[in-house]
């Protein structure tokens, strides 16, 4: 038997691909990933619609401390294990892939669109990008955010040439425990779900910027912010990182998910995709 890690993609619930669909038929448990990443708007009925199963949602808990179990399970039976986008698009999957292996569970992956190469839809070049970072919120006693602003410096040298572009993946909390009123009721209690707005992140960086004055992240650093990309109706914005950190962007972005890229270095074809994105483009004409 097998556990298979199977990519659904970034739109909807259309986006699995043949081959992927084609294995979760022929599992008897199927378990949706829903920690790292969302299929905005898409309800479990949905799903479960199309594959004529149900399908267990799996949140942080159980992906980080219960997953054994699952791994356990797919020594016997098919066990289809789904994430949005691509399998290997965050650690916390390779991470069980390697477990499965150690517990000698065979795995099969099976592949799919991620934002990781989606982004390409902004007119960047993927072979342009350095490391990717994840911008998480700042706390009323932690704002400092050093280990994402080293990597994008790393990047992009603090220079506007010669450069690498920085993907940023932002923070997303769903099924977060609310400690104070577990205190008050005795019983666990979870928090609306929040998403990082690229706005945020853009302020994030300004301000780590602001204290560090290296020029990672300066308030003239082009920067493209992104929503629901792969959807129907994903909306690419681009302008300066101050510009971005205006609320209007959020507006003009809509529902998440967010991504906001830090740009390096833009070559004539990507400064062309940069103008035909940006936010100002209607005022300046």
């Amino acid at each position: 038997m097998v556990l298979y890690l199977v990519g659904l993609g970034l739109g909807d619930e259309n986006d699995i691909t043949a081959r992927g669909l084609a294995v979760v038929k022929t599992c008897k448990r199927i378990v949706l990933e829903s920690y790292t990443s969302i299929l905005p708007g898409i309800e479990k009925a949905r799903l479960e619609e199309v594959y004529g199963k149900p399908v267990e949602i799996a949140y942080r808990e159980k992906v980080e401390e219960g997953i054994e179990e699952v791994i356990e399970e797919a020594r016997e039976e098919n066990v289809a294990f789904l994430v949005i986008g691509d399998p290997f698009g965050a650690t916390t999957h390779t991470d069980l892939y390697l477990r499965a292996l150690k517990m000698g569970v065979k795995v099969d992956v099976v592949h799919n669109a991620s934002i990781m190469n989606a982004c390409g839809a902004c007119g960047l070049q993927l072979y342009r990008f350095g490391e990717t970072v994840s911008i998480v919120f700042f706390t009323e006693t932690w704002r400092h955010g050093d280990s994402f602003y080293d990597k994008i410096l790393r990047n992009n040298g603090g220079k506007q040439e010669g450069g690498l572009h920085t993907l940023c993946l932002l923070d997303i909390k769903v099924h977060e425990l609310d400690f104070d009123e577990m205190i008050q009721t005795g019983k666990p209690v979870y928090m609306p779900p929040t998403f990082m707005k690229a706005s945020l992140a853009a302020s994030q960086l300004l301000e780590i910027e602001e204290r560090r004055q290296d020029g990672a992240c300066s308030p003239d650093r082009p920067a493209i912010a992104l929503a629901r990309v792969g959807a129907e109706d994903q909306v690419i914005v681009s302008g300066s990182l101050e510009r971005l950190s205006k609320d209007d962007v959020d507006e003009r972005l809509g529902a998440p998910l967010h991504s906001l890229i830090v740009c390096g270095e833009l070559h004539d074809l990507e400064r062309e995709f940069f103008e035909h994105f940006h936010i100002d483009k209607d005022k300046e004409n």
